[in-house]
């Protein structure tokens, strides 16, 4: 038990401690408080529930590096279990009793192995930060735009923060040591750990024992106190923010907001989107703070591995500590000094997004570094002009005829010229159960179009009621939105919403699209404009008329690999359906090492399709087609034109006769439709 000097200096440390510590906190959660509003408090006990199974669970760290994250969960459920282990060695301290024996025998038992299981893990956790491989995992490429004190505030605070863990756990397993050496304790069964280290002080007399059973205390509890007014600045505030992240997180992540509500509301706005910190909505200053800096999202971001100057880890965490270095003045309400560009990341890491989502499925603490990137874009875009000039044509293509191609509304019917079956638009039959929402690829794209016939064919042939918009269509606007154009975005989602709505007002209809990009508007960004509808993905279309026997496929031999589109498979889970057909078919599945939710990007998302790749070792394209061609599959199966139109920008390159054949899911169909009858639909 401690003295009286000894109680009284902890309580003034306490104090102390409490005072500059919890006067960081504060000063960190009035930068927060200084982001735009955004709403997240709905359903707060379902939010505030999901995040606590997410944190315990430990699932969202498991999603990568087992092993890694398997020391980690020593850590974290050590430390968990540790704030009643130091509570109560504190009580230990000042009042006379002795945790052991009856009830505490359990407790001893816990504690013990999880201090032995925190020191296992921090340990490893350090070998593999500051060896070969983990400097290579902590580092980025020369073209990354890094805030000046990252590369050498990123190994302090590492060391600061598994230093301190060392030493605070390892005090406590010396403390309880000692006293197992100490006759007045002895060793104690429950704590095998503890008593087994108690060897190191069998040459100890009993005075000095005490001295040291006290110094081993002071280390333990005081290392604590020391720390809290650091843990603001450290990573290790994510262990109370990253639960906090996750609970706030959007239903669906990655998901963009409207800027406004309408056009009248849009003119009220003296800027769009975010140039500086504070611009930034609450929830991405949160991002920032949450960060845990484990480079996850750099790995699987398409844009960093082929080589470009984009990471989403190195964005979080310049913005990380750009916010510490001017934390006072700017949870003060002063204006930051500087804009994101500056700082965070450069116009060439700005461009090279492909807003494939992988960074945001990926982060165990619910960051989305994608929305970081997106909201810069728009000040940029709107505000400045400043944009690629290739997407210049793209945007009044759109604009103008309502598609990026800048052709006439009047072609919109072009891809059903020659089929052998009438192709209705709604006004023709307005009674019709599905609403082939065609997008502008398979509508202007010649090789899209065979997508388009081959999917008409599909639905003529189950005998599905069908229609189409034809000349009433128009680009959903995705490319716009991704590009930062919000303006353009909305204009095209309220006319489109208008002419859906009307088309749906006596007869509702799902809506069945072969583009991922139109299916993740139409089903999840129209809502904010009024249009709630059904919307399916051809591949899921395909796979129910399969189920319900209005499709008979005669099997196909052969092997084929198919690509997960990211719009398809990431953004909204469609994963199964696509491999379902492919199997109805009887086909042999030759999955690439990234697939599903990790599947890796074609490069075409967030307008990239429309522009000059940003410079880098390779093609976005050529990495991906490198791994579907590794699968030696006699085919590439996609779903989604614009990964179409990069695999055969590949295959291009390829001998002629040699590279694999890229065919969309459909086309897949449609050659077992033509065994029983013949058709130029897939031709």
């Amino acid at each position: 038990m401690l003295t009286t000097p000894e109680k009284i200096l902890f309580l003034l440390l306490v104090l102390a401690s409490l005072y500059f510590g919890g006067g960081a906190l504060y000063r960190v959660y009035k930068a927060i408080r200084r982001g735009q509003p955004e709403d997240r408090f709905d359903n707060l006990p379902a939010r505030a529930g999901r995040a606590l199974w997410q944190t315990l669970t430990m699932q969202t760290v498991f999603k990568k590096r087992p092993w890694v994250s398997l020391l980690h969960a020593f850590v974290f459920y050590g430390f968990v279990f540790y704030l009643s282990v130091n509570l109560v060695d504190v009580l230990d301290g000042f009042f006379p009793f002795k945790a052991r024996g009856g009830f505490w025998n359990g407790y001893n038992l816990v504690a013990d192995i999880l201090t032995a299981l925190i020191l296992v893990g921090i340990t490893g956790l350090l070998i593999r930060r500051y060896s070969g491989a983990g400097r290579k995992t902590f580092s980025w490429n020369e073209k990354t735009p890094l805030h000046e004190r990252v590369r050498e505030g990123i190994p302090t605070d590492s060391a600061i923060v598994g230093g301190f863990i060392l030493f605070h756990v390892g005090s406590r397993l010396l403390h309880k040591a000692a006293q197992a050496a100490n006759l007045e304790y002895g060793p104690d069964p429950f704590q095998p750990v503890a008593s087994l280290a108690s060897n190191l002080f069998l040459w100890v007399d009993v005075d000095r024992l005490i001295v040291l059973e006290h110094l081993f205390w002071w280390f333990a509890i005081g290392s604590i106190l020391l720390f809290i007014p650091y843990f603001a600045r450290s990573k290790h505030i994510h262990l109370f923010l990253a639960p906090l992240n996750l609970a706030f997180k959007k239903e669906k992540p990655g998901a963009l907001l409207p800027i406004a509500k309408d056009f009248e509301e849009l003119e009220k706005l003296e800027k769009f989107g975010v140039a500086k910190l504070e611009d930034f909505t609450w929830p991405r200053l949160l991002d920032a703070y949450s960060c845990i800096m484990c480079n996850r999202c750099q790995e699987v971001c398409p844009a960093y591995t082929t080589g470009k100057a984009l990471s989403p880890s190195a964005l979080i965490i310049n913005e990380r500590y750009e916010l510490n270095q001017i934390l006072p003045a700017f949870a003060a309400g002063q204006e930051s000094p500087r804009p994101l560009l500056e700082f965070a990341l450069n116009e060439e890491a700005l461009w090279a997004c492909t807003t494939c989502n992988a960074c945001v499925e990926v982060c165990p603490v619910g960051n989305e570094p994608m929305l970081h990137i997106l909201d810069v874009r728009r000040e940029q875009v709107m505000m400045q002009g400043a944009f690629p000039t290739q997407l210049n044509n793209a945007f009044k293509g759109m604009e103008r005829n309502g598609n990026p191609w800048n052709l006439g509304a009047d072609k919109r019917l072009a891809w059903a010229e020659g089929l052998p079956f009438p192709v209705k638009t709604v006004s023709e039959n307005p009674e019709a159960e599905v609403l082939y929402w065609v997008g502008c690829a398979p509508a202007y794209d010649p090789r899209a179009q065979k997508t388009a016939r081959a999917f008409a064919e599909i639905l003529h042939e189950s005998g599905t009621s069908w229609a189409v918009l034809g000349k009433q269509e128009k680009c959903t606007g995705d490319a716009a939105r991704r590009a930062g154009n919000e303006f353009l975005f909305m204009q095209l989602a309220t006319e489109n919403v208008e002419t859906l709505n009307a088309v749906m007002a006596d007869k509702p209809k799902t809506i069945v699209t072969t583009c991922p990009h139109c299916f993740h508007t139409l089903a999840n960004e129209y809502k904010d404009f009024g249009g709630r509808y059904t919307v399916k993905h051809h591949t899921e279309f395909i796979a129910e008329l399969i189920d319900a026997k209005r499709l008979e496929l005669l099997p196909m031999s052969g092997a084929v690999t198919y690509h997960d589109p990211c719009y398809l498979g990431r953004h909204n889970g469609v994963l199964q359906e696509p491999r379902q057909v492919i199997q109805a078919a009887g086909l042999a599945l030759k999955e690439p090492p990234r697939h599903g939710t990790n599947s890796f990007c074609c490069g075409a998302g967030g307008a990239q399709f429309w522009k000059e790749e940003e410079p880098g070792q390779e093609r976005v394209s050529t990495h991906r087609y490198r791994e579907l061609r590794g699968t030696g599959a006699e085919t590439i199966a996609v779903g989604c034109p614009f990964c179409m139109q990069m695999m055969n920008l590949e295959t291009a390159q390829e001998p002629e006769g040699q590279a694999p054949r890229v065919l969309d899911i459909s086309e897949l169909v449609v050659q077992q439709l033509k065994s029983k009858q013949a058709s130029p639909a897939g031709e």
